[in-house]
């Protein structure tokens, strides 16, 4: 193929960046904001802080919109937090958070930013897994409905790009470390439930959405992690197939044909497993139509075959930042994951593989022929201030700026990409990590041992905003449209 120097990108192409609001806002308890399952999740990974401050985004609304138009931004993803807009069991809104994401997004829109909007981003409230069984139950559906819908109501006059449920694959794959199996005895057959309640309200969202929002555009919101084979071996190539079914494929089949494959259907035999399928699920899933793939990709798997005899591994993430510390899954009878040695790790033994985002775009366009955006895509890193009271992220940089090279070379393959939001605009509270794992272009002022001291006097902390080099770097990428690069490129070699 002939590239240019540098890909081009559209003149309309959106940047921006990426949140969650319970990794970003803080204020769990104000203005009627009750409780999150995933609130509770955070106090487990001590010694890291829970989500109570995070990044005090709450406070700091108009500051933080202000640095995104000085950064250039162009789109802006974010989530909104169910329980602080329903909550309570009775279904009245809270009419104090509706007011919180209304003046967010006015000052957005007032500073030509583009809100990308998700509705559902781990935060299911305490009241609906108390009340009505969580994702384990059918309840669950109508409570999501009439949260779905009182956002389209409340919003969309001003938010036209919407994604339904975050890494829904990730909540089934990795049930445990989100939360998600508590509660479940059979998690092996249980979690096939669960998925179909998800994709049931998925569908009752994608289908308000275009009831109630003119214009609207919704979609999903997969964690693509491509698997290459370890080898040339074929089963090797069975094996990096079976792992890509397991982690996503089954799922983005499902958003686009409305129906579950062939493959799935065929795996729920031999196992006997029963999905909790009922009179028109399947006629809700099939009128769901999806208006594009949002993509959440940070790196890549390889995978070889595991036999029938291997011994099973589950996959152990490494919850320290201490290299070395991740324990690759086994699943005898159908891949086992391995290290890849042409790639970099991180320090919590991420690969770095720039070149998996336009595999990743690659696949999905040339599986499903939907636009594509970008919500997720970073750097997780430790971090702190030098003598000066500056951060110097130069491996941010070269992340960013090799993944956006590969972002062009997918668009110039031809993929249709509408937007690219890497995670994150500010630092914010990882998922096992506290603030300590980075991945803002922001750097925020605060640890997590000075967040626990706050939780302990009451007295939040400044949550001081200082522009990290990425920041910098990034404006001027922004400004430029994607040509001005700021350093060599390693073209993926």
């Amino acid at each position: 193929m002939h590239y240019n120097q540098h890909p081009r990108f559209p003149q309309n192409f959106m940047w921006g960046a990426s949140s969650a609001a319970w990794q970003v806002e803080g204020a769990v308890a104000e203005d009627g904001r009750t409780p999150a399952i995933i609130d509770l999740n955070s106090k487990t990974k001590a010694p890291f802080a829970d989500n109570s401050i995070a990044a005090d985004h709450y406070h700091h609304v108009k500051e933080d919109v202000a640095l995104m138009a000085k950064c250039g931004f162009s789109s802006y993803r974010f989530s909104l937090s169910w329980p602080r807009i329903i909550p309570a069991s009775n279904g009245e809104v809270n009419q104090a958070g509706i007011s919180f994401y209304n003046n967010l997004i006015d000052e957005l829109k007032a500073h030509n930013i583009e809100p990308i909007v998700t509705l559902y981003h781990y935060d299911m409230p305490l009241w609906v897994e108390e009340e009505l069984g969580g994702w384990k139950s059918r309840a669950t559906i109508a409570a999501f409905e009439h949260y779905a819908r009182t956002c389209f109501e409340a919003f969309g006059d001003r938010v036209k790009y919407w994604l339904s449920i975050n890494e829904q694959n990730m909540q089934i794959a990795y049930g445990d470390w989100l939360g998600v199996s508590k509660g479940c005895n059979d998690w092996f057959r249980d979690q096939w439930r669960v998925n179909h309640i998800i994709n049931l309200c998925h569908a009752t969202a994608v289908n308000l959405c275009h009831e109630l929002v003119e214009g609207g555009k919704i979609g999903p919101v997969p964690g693509m992690v491509p698997i290459y084979p370890a080898s040339s071996h074929p089963m090797d190539q069975i094996a990096a197939m079976n792992a890509e079914e397991f982690t996503e494929k089954i799922w983005n089949d499902t958003y686009v044909f409305g129906r579950y494959s062939n493959f799935l259907q065929a795996y729920w035999r031999n196992n006997n497993i029963d999905p909790g399928i009922e009179p028109g699920d399947e006629e809700l899933m099939a009128s769901a139509h999806i208006d594009f793939i949002a993509v959440n990709c940070y790196r890549s798997n390889t995978a070889k075959w595991a036999p029938a005899s291997a011994k099973p591994q589950a996959y152990q993430l490494n919850k320290t930042g201490e290299k070395g510390k991740l324990v690759f899954p086994v699943v005898p009878g159908a891949y086992q994951l391995v290290r890849n040695p042409h790639v970099e790790y991180t320090d919590w033994d991420w690969e770095i593989d720039p070149v998996s985002l336009r595999y990743v775009l690659r696949y999905l366009w040339d599986h499903y022929q939907l636009p594509l955006m970008v919500t997720e895509n970073g750097f997780g890193a430790h971090e702190h201030k030098d003598e000066n009271g500056e951060i110097h992220d130069q491996a941010r940089i070269n992340y960013l700026r090799e993944n956006i090279f590969q972002l062009g070379l997918a668009i110039e393959d031809g993929c249709e990409v509408i937007s690219y939001n890497p995670w994150s605009f500010t630092d914010l509270l990882s998922t096992g990590n506290g603030i300590e794992k980075r991945y803002g272009l922001v750097y925020i002022d605060v640890t997590d041992d000075e967040l626990n001291q706050a939780q302990l006097s009451g007295v939040v902390p400044p949550c001081t905003r200082i522009e990290k080099d990425s920041f910098t770097w990034y404006s001027k990428l922004i400004t430029s449209n994607g040509t001005e690069w700021g350093g060599d490129i390693s073209h993926g070699c």
